[in-house]
């Protein structure tokens, strides 16, 4: 694709540079935002939205670090692109900022 092979010993980011390749980062967060839009449009009454609200009463935790949960990223993602909740219900305007970060 770009004339280089293993042996060549490159860096992955500098041939995605090269070759104009967009982050897998970025791919990933704008897969989150799009799935994030996609639950705040539909009804409070939906699955999807009840499981957001669902507690787990008398689930003991492990040891180890805290994981990471898909709402503290969404949270994360959203600061770093400065983005509101009230930006996903309009789908129009929603979808051309989160295309607008690749």
């Amino acid at each position: 694709m770009c004339g280089l092979t293993r042996g060549d010993r490159v860096r992955n980011e500098t041939i995605r540079e090269k070759v104009g390749v967009t982050p897998v980062e970025c791919k990933m967060r704008k897969a989150r935002l799009r799935w994030f839009g996609h639950v705040k449009r539909r009804g409070m009454d939906a699955p999807v939205r009840r499981c957001e609200r669902l507690a787990l009463d008398g689930f003991r935790w492990g040891r180890g670090r805290p994981r990471k949960y898909w709402g503290e990223v969404i949270r994360w993602d959203m600061e770093q692109l400065q983005f509101t909740e009230d930006m996903t219900l309009d789908r129009k305007v929603w979808r051309t900022r989160i295309r607008a970060e690749d």
